[in-house]
């Protein structure tokens, strides 16, 4: 027998019982009668053939037909908050929305350069970049919360999101420091480094596994000062000079212009790879799409 179409109001009050966790919290934020909301949850359940939320205590949890019919509300009213957003904008029609998640491991100069071609595009775009761990904009792009994640590393083998990595490109890392701890340490590089005050990202991004490497291979023991998660505020400290910092050598221009910062030498055959991580294998948005066509020719290049 075919199913009843679907009531969104049902699903709305759902949605909001979902994330309240109780019946009478949901009824005072929608100001509604808790009544009224149990019989439509009832209504809503009996439609589906499944029982969505269960009683846990004082509390609702939800079953494993609610956690399911969560993920597909999620991404149905925030569809629906980003239609009434758009429909808003006096420009309606002329402006193409890019929703894109930024790791924070990912250095944002190289962001920046990422995004320019997005921006350069014919048609108008508005961006709007969340930052978070990698693992959040996973999830936050699985259920269609963005349109791109750009990252320093792929999508882990075995997952179970359906989601898919496309390289962007990769740039040899350099040491970084303000000019008078580069002239300290450039002339005897790279053994002269032995104890010089060092930067460097914590062990939760892709690439410090390899730049720990490259200083054991040449027998140099740096002071690790500071470690970071985000790369940010890594770069904050290095304007500072508080220590060295490793930045992709394409970026050395936009590190002193930015950072004040001058190259003390090369992390020969280190290199930091770049992807964006997308819904789908074949890339539907333009914006997405120039990203990636720009990222292979003047993105990376030194």
């Amino acid at each position: 027998m075919k199913n009843a179409p679907l009531n969104y109001r049902h699903l709305y009050y759902f949605w909001v019982v979902a994330k309240e966790g109780s019946i009478t919290r949901a009824a005072e934020r929608l100001d509604v009668a808790v009544q009224t909301i149990s019989a439509q949850l009832a209504l809503l359940e009996q439609s589906i053939g499944k029982a969505l939320l269960a009683p846990q205590g004082r509390r609702l949890v939800l079953t494993e037909a609610g956690r399911v019919a969560l993920g597909y509300a999620d991404q149905i009213f925030l569809l629906g908050e980003q239609m009434q957003e758009v429909l808003t904008e006096p420009d309606i029609g002329r402006t193409m929305r890019l929703t894109v998640g930024l790791s924070d491991s990912l250095p944002k100069l190289t962001a920046s350069r990422l995004l320019e071609a997005a921006l350069k595009l014919p048609s108008k775009v508005k961006l709007v970049c969340h930052e978070d761990d990698f693992e959040s904009l996973l999830g936050e792009l699985s259920v269609h919360k963005l349109d791109v994640v750009l990252t320093d590393r792929p999508v882990p083998s075995g997952t179970t999101l359906r989601v898919f990595s496309h390289l962007l490109g990769e740039s040899e890392l350099m040491l970084f420091g303000l000019p008078h701890l580069a002239d300290r340490y450039r002339a005897d590089f790279p053994s002269g480094l032995s104890g010089a005050p060092l930067l460097l990202p914590t062990r939760n991004h892709a690439v410090r596994g390899r730049i720990d490497h490259w200083f054991e291979s040449h027998d140099v023991r740096p002071d690790v000062v500071g470690e970071f998660d985000d790369n940010a505020l890594l770069n904050t400290f290095g304007r500072n000079g508080m220590g060295l910092f490793p930045a992709p050598s394409a970026l050395a221009k936009d590190v002193f212009e930015q950072l004040g910062a001058v190259p003390v030498g090369e992390l020969t055959q280190v290199r930091e790879q770049f992807f964006a991580i997308s819904n789908e294998r074949r890339i539907k948005h333009p914006a997405v799409e120039a990203i990636l066509n720009a990222s292979h020719s003047s993105v990376f290049a030194a």
